[in-house]
């Protein structure tokens, strides 16, 4: 007792959670009573309890259970914080409570379970008792089952989800206790209640015994609707509303309120309920085979596999693009019936299970089915009529109209009938809504046709698709479309939409599935939830059918024809109401009688009663002789005013009309009667509509030849659109007849039509302007200008009541707009027959580049067709796929090519939305800020065209609103709030957004946050308070407050709903201040941010004052794309065009327009639409902003510039023309600019640019401005590098001839500046014929071209001496004096004593140097010549310098003929002491072109272009005559500039044949080897020449090596006849590379190869053999670290590091990438030790990689070796031993030469450092000394290895033994020549070498004969054609060491010569 009084003195709280089972029974006692007295249920004492109620329900204690269960229903039912509880309370009941024997406990638990219902926590109680449904227990499984029907019973299907429980029944049948079987069969039954038939398709796998039993109970259940019983704790004022209706007696009243209650049985779709089925994965592996298979048996099949797996009610979403194809190719081309008809009930199939994930799908299957529709059995017909049902419930009628209506002319009739049988099911399925008048009128249209159709099958399908559309959209909406049929048709169509409206009525009662024809009826299940109401939306329309004949009589009579009266009827009629005078004397011949006539007729028509005037009578009367023909105007006059009258008072009809019109039109250009007759035509079309009158009076018009008729009557109807408006128009008639106008030679009547253009441009804005793209240029500034004036105006408001009733007809519920209509009427390419296979697997392929180029061809397409059609083929896969490629460049591109492509479809582009818009939106998730700008301005492109609609409806935008991706949350919901808050209306679908809006209300991105914020005011416009409250109450709780919080904020500043109207009805209207803009955006634009077609202004009356939303104004940001467009092989088919003269060819003397609008049309496509538009302007300073423009994207858009080069030279050969400077200064800073930048990627210009652009620049150095002279002249040169020089000169010489005296002297300068550049072979066609039109010159009257002629010869002397006299033919006495006058001074002013032996040799381009002296006063113009000769860039004028110690070039010696006036005198030498020096023979098959060359780089680059030619021949022909070059100019700097570009050539040859020849069957392999074999021989060759090996750059012996490596892994090359030698020859070659090329450049070469293999797939192989190369040069490096450039390796090593980190190499496959580096990082550490860390200076910044750190760790001293190096220090401290000591340490030096031996000698004295540093020093010395006298006993090499491969040390060998033996011997006599005036005396250079030639004497004497031999033996190799065998082994290249005696006999030769 002692311990019950020691707990009992506990608090409540703390008795529960006793030890001792009564404490706990007390205290849950206590706590019941104190929560029944508790009245505030948020008072303080909840919450003691609140982590104690779990307790009160896992109590072990069976009797304190019971007592703790009540207490926690009392909690749970008072306390406000009990929702806190329910997870765990709940579990708690499920696994303490329901497996009690007690039934009490059992039923208190599930009480506590309800009650946590009904306080709002239905979802967290459903899944806990739906975990309990998986428990072992039996017991727990049954009370589960039981809590969860109770739940459902009493709460209904609306507070309960039913898709789990129905998802688990299956399951509960199967379970082997019988009660968990009978429990799991009630809760069936209560499930049955609520959703009826939409839960058996679940339940069809249950047993048949269950199933049947399940049938009988179902039987049972009473047939009203499901009511709930109990209600939530906010629905208590619907309870207390159910219990009024209960009290009065009317349960099932169908007011408001009952229906409310009603709900709460909602419509369940079964589809639904269903779980997926994945088939794509079930398919058979053969199936695609065995479907492709010749046998119908294994296509019979494949297909009934597809079937049995396409009969799942709902399929998993997936990638059905292969089958859909597949099952469309079996329809449309199976010959077999009975496949076909399998087939379309497979597609049927996967259109019923996936809904509207199908309709991707269904623009691609739709037209191939109605094709097939021409079968005529039966059976195929009914299944492609179910299948196309199918289709149709996936999409909408307005994505496949394209399609209806393409196959509506076919010619085969069962096609048209079928297609109109299909519109009528469709369109019993739709509403209003969901059919756009702009929809309406086009299937109007076509049905229309087929009413007069021949076959009776047709008219009748057609009527009654019309009836089912007239009952649908309603007759007054209809009627104006069937205004031309006549009444026994109209009557029939009347009497199909009856029939129609019995059969909606007889299925609407059954208040169940929609009225649906029996091929509609889709084989599944049940038909989508949103087709449910369409039965109950279809009434309105039906009921909105008749019209109200009071109100509209006059219209009704209109649109009836009224019948011809005969003329005796008329006058009749006329005489009954007309006065007896006046009939009489309407005939008179009087004219007095006649005007008293008519103005008696006039007062009577006014008089009479409107109603009863006999219209057509009394107009009938007006035409009674002379009738219209009146000769007197005041009779015209007043018979117009009777028309008038009677068209205004009278009913007058379109017949009456017809009397008068022809008479009106024919009066109307008359000067006294044409006021007149446009006011009764004013009041005829007020009576008629202006439409009809409009289109009769033009056609008439046009119909006379009276100029003055056309445009008077022209002028009429416009001043009639501004008065009546211009609804109802026919736009297209209207178009073709201003057509007609514009056409007219009559000047006025071209006014009339601009001026009628301009106002109709007012109501359709910029898409009137596509109409007439193709007028004369001329002719469209003046409509654009006529547009222009319209801008800022807005449509005046009709004044007219006819035109208020047209306006009523035409635009109520319009929701598409002008616009729209007028883009249906614009001509559209249909682009699928463009859209290739070829052209898709590009876009697909791995190779970006490849991918990239697919992206170009498809946006060349789009920019070539402007307006396309909707039938895109595959490209809708392609393009959604490179949506999400990797390479972020491509996706811009993608994304640029939608947009595009959307304003290019146009409306069209609404069938794609799901296809090809949704994926934008899930680009608007990228990481990149650049991609989610695209997308966001694709998204905004689309939408534009298609409307919101489309977007929002079904649950893709829902979905993509779930991605967790902040980037895209934030961007969709910003557009969604700035889309929602324009629009009137939304679908019910938005409302699958408010999940994910809310989950966007808590995201951990404070930015998603604020978006989820900013839209839920605009949601809550659309959706409303309630629902989105309502869909609060759904999460859970601490979610739930935050967002009700955030709900009651937002509904106080919710904006208005937006009024229904044109401007918020997609696409958006343009106001007329944007339409010449948006003119202008034709053609379209790929880089305009929000390219749109604008939609029409509306002219419904009452609606003119409406404000017109503008889009953003033009700025920046439209700028922001590329200026310049890649489109593939265009410039090639230009030059094909411009070459059969399909277009103009660019030559004229004055640029004429249609040159320009040629070049205008040509860059369209090419270029950005506003940098086309600045080009094109005329405003020079739109010139200015363009080029400025090209000068900033020049170096970024190098591609796309040569892409389009030629049209850009063309544009500035324009500028040439223009009057103003600083246009022409900015045109040519921006060709320096160009022209140096074509020069350094090595472009030559196509032969199509070159004439299109040189002409004119030789035009322009006539100019009369110094400034642009000299920018012209610039230019020119710099032209030289991307045209060969040769090419020009024609060019030039045509200048010559201009009448422009400055002209004239700057070509002649020019030509001089080219002569002493290149020499005289530069002269075309001849040097003789050209020099003798220059020396016309000579007599010139002008001084300036006299003496630039004059100079240009002297150039020519200098080069060729006396033979100019011979090539400049007869001058004149006084002609030739002034010439040899100037030749004279020249050479005196030029002579100076060490060159005059300059003169007596022969002259090559170099010996030019006396161009360069100083002018006197009549050689100033030469003086700018010579200027412009020292301002050439080194690049030209470096392959003419020739070194002193090769300005003798026996070559030309011996082929230069010309006589010689004195001789140098030759040194006689001793030949036994002379090495022999190899010197290169010239092949006898040399060509006579490069031998007699001069300067021979225009020739070298001609035969370097040879090796590129796709002709084997040629190629190998251009390599062997390259072999000739090196061989002939070896020892020249000729070829320097060259071995990029013959490298270049190499590699593109290569490539070709790997690629393409390797892969041609009709190529004989035999010549692929061959060629193999002459490119690696000729690369050999140029390899072997010392000063051409180094010059090759990293980047293309980058290249070079990759391409030889590729061929070197390729295992097709062993497959060749001679692939056995190519293989060791490339080795050889690699050899030869790693000798004599640059290390540096090599090394940087691996390495970025090296990383470019690494980055992209690759073959192992392939990343091996680069990294065995890699290893080879680190054999090199201790022989060549001194020739190594440390600095730039380890900058590559740096960038290799910042891709590749080390942890990134470890993870590769294969770590030798990781070991490599590291070995060469250790190597060069190794080498260099410590100073290693001094040559990072390259790189900016060391923390990017971890370099720096691993060197530093590197020359980190071990403490081995620390420890190793003391020792040393110790015994060298030791006298004994301090020799031996020295020793080891110096070999320890060379062991480690990375350790600096500083640190450890700093605290020692300076005694024993300096011992220390003179010991190694000497040690030092003895081990050189001894490295050089070894090789004298082994017969070895002398030569240091670090000189070895050095070709300046055989130089300087070669020059030292030169000098020893008198060669270079300076002293010569006065008045010979030198070879070089820069030459040291022989005792200076002896100095220099003297040493090293004692040692090298003796050594190079013994293997003199050796070395010479195989030298010789490696030349004539090298110089034997390609069919040679390839050299076995690599071989030392040919050194300078000339055979003395050759040297000898050839110096003989060539004296003797003389």
């Amino acid at each position: 007792m002692g311990d019950d009084s020691e707990w009992r003195k506990l608090p409540t709280d703390q008795k529960c959670e006793h030890k001792v089972w009564k404490a706990r029974l007390t205290g849950y006692e206590e706590a019941l009573k104190l929560f029944q007295r508790i009245d505030d249920d948020k008072s303080p004492e909840w919450g003691k309890f609140l982590g104690l109620v779990k307790k009160f329900v896992t109590e072990s204690n069976t009797v304190a259970q019971l007592k703790g269960l009540e207490a926690a229903f009392v909690f749970v039912e008072n306390a406000h914080i009990a929702t806190r509880t329910v997870g765990e309370v709940v579990s708690g009941v499920v696994c303490k409570v329901f497996n009690q024997p007690k039934a009490r406990a059992k039923d208190m638990g599930s009480d506590i379970c309800l009650m946590y219902i009904e306080i709002e926590k239905a979802e967290a109680v459903q899944e806990e008792l739906m975990k309990g449904l998986d428990n072992k227990n039996p017991k727990i499984v049954l009370a589960c089952v039981e809590t969860i029907r109770k739940a459902l019973c009493e709460f209904g299907a609306k507070t309960l989800t039913l898709k789990p429980i129905v998802k688990v029944l299956p399951k509960l049948f199967e379970s082997r206790e019988k009660v968990v079987r009978d429990g799991a069969k009630q809760l069936a039954v209560e499930v049955y209640r609520w959703i009826r038939d939409a839960l058996r398709p679940s339940l069809q796998n249950i047993s048949p015994v269950q199933l049947k039993e399940l049938e009988e109970e179902w039987v049972k259940v009473p047939p009203g609707a499901a009511r709930q019983s109990r209600f939530l704790r906010s629905q208590q004022d619907l309870r207390v509303k159910y219990q009024q209706q209960q009290q009065q007696g009317e349960p099932g009243g169908d007011d408001q309120d009952g229906d409310e209650i009603e709900d709460s049985a909602p419509q369940v779709d079964a589809y639904e309920l269903l779980e997926p089925v994945d088939i794509l994965s079930k398919l058979p592996k053969d199936f695609y085979e065995k479907i492709e298979a010749k046998k119908w048996q294994e296509r019979k099949e494949a297909l009934d596999a597809l079937e049995a797996l396409a009969k799942n009610p709902k399929l998993e979403a997936g990638d059905y693009g292969d089958l859909v194809r597949a099952l469309k190719k079996v329809i449309g081309k199976d010959t077999n019936v009975m496949l076909v008809s399998l087939a379309a009930k497979c597609l049927a199939g996967l259109a019923a299970g996936l809904r509207k994930k199908f309709g991707t799908y269904a623009s691609h299957v739709v037209p191939t089915i109605l094709e097939k529709f021409k079968e005529k059995k039966a059976q195929v017909v009914q299944a492609l009529q179910e299948t196309i049902d199918a289709v149709y419930l996936t999409t909408t009628l307005q994505n496949l109209s394209e399609d209806v209506l393409a196959v509506m002319d076919n010619k085969n009739p069962s096609i048209k009938q079928q297609a109109s049988l299909f519109l009528v099911r469709s369109l019993r399925l739709s509403t209003t809504a969901s059919l756009p008048k702009s929809l309406v009128k086009l299937l109007c249209a076509a049905l229309l046709k087929q009413v007069n159709d021949s076959t009776p099958d047709v008219r009748d399908a057609a009527f009654e698709a019309l009836g089912t559309m007239m009952k649908v959209v309603g007759e007054k909406t209809l009627n104006p479309l069937l205004a031309d049929l006549d009444k026994a048709k109209l009557d029939k169509i009347k009497d199909s939409a009856e029939k129609m409206e019995a059969v909606g009525r007889k299925k609407g009662d059954e208040k169940s599935v929609p009225a649906q024809p029996a091929p509609m009826a889709s084989s599944k299940s049940s038909v989508p939830p949103k087709k449910v109401p369409l039965a109950k939306k279809t009434k309105p329309a039906a009921g909105g059918t008749h019209l109200d004949g009071g109100k509209t009589k006059k219209p009704k009579n209109n649109e009836l024809a009224e019948a011809q009266l005969s003329v005796e009827v008329c006058e009749e009629k006329a005489a009954a109401v007309l006065p007896a005078a006046c009939m009489q004397q309407l005939d008179s011949s009087n004219w007095k009688e006649r005007l008293a006539s008519m103005e008696d007729f006039l007062k009577a028509v006014e008089q009479m009663d409107g109603s009863e005037m006999p219209c057509q009578a009394l107009v009938q009367m007006l035409a009674k002789k002379p009738g219209w023909k009146e000769s007197n105007f005041q009779v015209l006059q007043l018979k117009m005013d009777v028309v008038a009258v009677v068209a205004q008072r009278g009913r007058f009809s379109k017949t009456s009309a017809s009397v008068v019109l022809d008479a009106l039109v024919d009066k109307v250009g008359d000067v006294k009667c044409g006021g007149k007759a446009k006011e009764a035509l004013t009041a005829i079309a007020e009576a008629c509509f202006l439409p009809w009158t409009a289109e009769q009076v033009v056609s008439m018009a046009f119909a006379q030849k009276n100029p003055k008729n056309q445009a008077e009557t022209l002028n009429w109807l416009a001043n009639a659109i501004k008065e009546f408006g211009f609804a109802g128009v026919n736009v297209k008639a209207f178009i073709n007849n201003v057509k007609t106008a514009l056409g007219a030679s009559n000047p006025a009547v071209r006014t009339a039509a601009i001026y009628l253009l301009g106002v109709m441009f007012l109501y359709m804005g910029a898409p009137l302007r596509m109409f007439f793209e193709d007028e004369k240029p001329a002719l469209l500034s003046q409509i654009d200008t006529e547009f222009q004036k319209m801008q800022g105006q807005t449509p005046p408001a009709a004044t007219r009541g006819s035109s208020g009733r047209a306006a009523d007809q035409e635009t109520e519920e319009q929701d598409d707009g002008g616009a729209a209509e007028v883009v249906d009427l614009l001509p559209r390419t249909d682009i699928s027959d463009k859209i290739t296979g070829e052209m898709v697997a590009k876009m697909g392929d791995k190779n970006w580049k490849i991918r990239k180029e697919g992206l170009d061809q498809m946006a060349a397409v789009l920019s070539e067709a402007k307006l396309v059609k909707p039938a895109l083929g595959d490209l809708p896969t392609a393009l959604r796929a490179r949506l999400g490629d990797s390479n972020k460049i491509l996706v811009q591109q993608t994304l640029s090519i939608l947009q595009q492509l959307a304003i290019a479809m146009g409306p069209g582009s609404r069938q794609h939305v799901k296809t090809l818009g949704i994926p934008v939106v899930t680009a608007l998730g990228d990481g990149k800020n650049t991609v989610r700008s695209a997308a966001l301005s694709t998204l905004t492109a689309w939408v534009e065209q298609t409307g919101l609609k489309e977007w929002l409806e079904g649950e893709e935008l829902s979905e993509e609103l779930k991605r967790e991706n902040p980037f895209l949350r934030q961007e969709l919901l910003c557009w969604l709030s700035e889309r929602l808050a324009t629009v009137h209306s939304v679908p019910l679908d938005l409302q699958l957004c408010l999940a994910p809006l809310y989950t966007c209300l808590e995201d951990r991105n404070g930015e998603v946050r604020k978006k989820a914020q900013d839209a839920l005011p605009v949601f809550m416009t659309h959706l409303g308070f309630s629902k989105m409250n309502k869909a609060a109450g759904k999460l859970k709780p601490a979610s739930k407050d935050q967002v009700l919080a955030l709900l009651e904020k937002a509904k106080s500043s919710m904006p208005a709903k937006p009024i229904k109207g044109p401007t918020s009805a997609p696409p958006v209207k343009l106001a007329p201040s944007e339409a010449a803009a948006a003119a202008a955006a034709m053609p379209l634009d790929l880089e305009a941010s929000e390219p749109k077609i604008p939609k029409a202004a509306s002219a419904a009356k009452g609606k003119s004052s409406q404000s017109v939303k503008k889009p953003p104004v033009k700025g920046e940001e439209d700028r922001s794309g590329p200026l310049f467009i890649l489109v593939p092989n265009r410039k090639e088919q230009r030059a094909k065009e411009e070459k059969s003269l399909k277009v103009l060819k660019w030559n004229f003397g004055v640029p004429r327009d249609e040159y320009v609008e040629q070049l205008k049309t040509q860059m369209a496509p090419c270029v950005a639409k506003w940098l086309q538009e600045d080009l094109f302007h005329a405003d020079f300073q739109h010139h200015v902003k363009a080029i400025n423009a090209m000068i900033e994207r020049l170096e970024v858009e190098k591609e796309a510039v040569v892409s389009c080069l030629d049209l850009i030279l063309k544009w500035f050969t324009l500028r040439f023309f223009d009057t103003n400077t600083s246009v022409l200064m900015k045109a040519l800073e921006f060709l320096k600019l160009l022209f140096l930048s074509l020069s350094k990627q090595d472009y030559h210009l196509s032969e199509l640019e070159a004439n299109a652009f040189i002409p004119y620049a030789v035009l322009k150095m006539g100019e009369s401005k110094d400034v642009v002279r000299k920018d012209v002249r610039v230019i020119m040169g710099m032209m030289c590098k991307v045209y060969p020089t040769s090419r020009i000169f024609p060019f030039i010489m045509e200048g010559t001839k201009s009448k422009n005296s400055k002209q004239r002297a700057e070509c002649l300068e020019e030509i001089g500046c080219l002569i002493t550049l290149c020499g005289v072979s530069v002269c075309q066609p001849t040097a003789a014929k050209a020099l003798k039109e220059i020396a016309v010159h000579i007599g010139d009257r002008d001084t300036s071209v006299r003496n630039a002629a004059l100079n240009t010869i002297v150039v020519v002397y200098n080069a060729c001496g006396e033979q100019v006299y011979k090539l400049i033919g007869n001058l004149s006495e006084k002609d030739l004096s002034m010439l040899e006058e100037r030749i004279k001074r020249s050479a005196k002013e030029t002579a100076q004593p060490p060159k005059q032996a300059e003169d007596k040799l022969p002259r090559t381009a170099a010996s030019n140097a006396n161009m360069l002296r100083k002018p006197t006063g009549d050689e100033q113009p030469a003086a700018q010549l010579r200027q412009r000769v020292q301002n050439t860039p080194a690049v030209l004028q470096a392959p003419c310098e020739v070194t002193p110690e090769f300005r003798l070039d026996l070559d030309l010696l011996e082929d230069d003929l010309s006589p010689i006036r004195e001789l140098p005198e030759l040194v006689q030498l001793d030949s036994g002491n002379l090495e022999p020096m190899a010197l290169p023979t010239p092949k006898p098959n040399l060509t006579s072109t490069l031998e007699h060359q001069q300067c021979p780089i225009s020739t070298i680059t001609a035969v370097i272009s040879k090796i590129t030619s796709r002709d084997l021949n040629t190629s190998i022909q251009g390599l062997t005559q390259m072999d000739t070059v090196f061989h002939q100019y070896s020892r020249s700097n000729v070829m320097v500039s060259n071995v990029n570009q013959f490298l270049i050539s190499t590699m593109i040859q290569l490539r070709l044949a790997h690629s393409s020849h390797m892969a041609d069957p009709r190529l004989p392999k035999q010549e692929v080897s061959k060629l193999y074999g002459a490119v690696i021989s000729s690369i050999m060759t140029m390899f072997s020449v010392d000063v051409l090996a180094q010059e090759a750059s990293p980047g293309v012996l980058k290249d070079l090596l990759e391409i030889l490596l590729t061929i070197l892994v390729d295992p097709r090359v062993e497959d060749l006849p001679q692939g056995q030698k190519v293989l060791p020859s490339i080795n050889r070659l690699l050899m030869q590379l790693f000798k004599d090329a640059d290390k540096t450049n090599l090394l940087s070469a691996l390495l970025v190869l090296l990383q470019d293999t690494l980055s992209s797939p690759v073959s192992s192989k392939f990343t091996d053999v680069v990294i065995k190369c890699l290893w080879r040069m680190m054999k090199f490096l201790p022989e060549t670290i001194a020739h190594v450039n440390l600095d730039s390796i380890l900058l590559d090593i740096h960038n290799f590091m910042k891709v590749f980190p080390k942890n990134a190499l470890r993870q590769l496959p294969n770590d030798m990438a990781h070991r490599t580096l590291k070995t060469l990082l250790h190597t060069l550490c190794r080498l260099t030790g410590p100073k290693i860390l001094d040559h990072l200076t390259l790189i900016e910044n060391r923390k990017e990689s971890e370099l720096e750190s691993y060197l530093q760790s590197v020359n980190v001293v071990k403490p081995k070796d620390k420890a190793e190096l003391l020792q040393i220090l110790k015994k060298i401290s030791i006298k004994e031993s301090d020799r031996e000591g020295l020793v080891e340490l110096w070999e320890y030096k060379q062991k480690h030469p990375h350790i600096d031996l500083s640190p450890f000698l700093q605290n020692m004295s300076h005694t024993f450092q300096t011992f220390i540093e003179q010991g190694l020093a000497s040690i030092n010395a003895e081990k050189r000394v001894t490295a050089k006298i070894h090789p004298l006993s082994t017969g070895e090499c002398a030569a240091p290895p670090t000189e070895h491969l050095r070709p300046s040390v055989y130089m300087e060998r070669l020059k030292a033994l030169r000098q020893i033996n008198g060669l270079e011997n300076m002293d010569v006599p006065s008045g010979t020549g030198s070879v070089s005036g820069d030459c040291e005396k022989p005792d200076v250079k002896l100095s220099l070498f003297q040493d090293k030639l004692r040692m090298l004497h003796g050594l190079e004497n013994k293997q003199k004969q050796d070395d010479t031999e195989g030298i010789l033996k490696l030349s004539s190799h090298l110089l034997q054609g390609p069919e040679q065998a390839l050299p076995q082994s690599p071989v030392k290249p040919p050194s300078s060491r000339p055979k003395l005696d050759d040297l000898r006999r050839r110096l003989e030769r060539i004296k003797n010569n003389r």
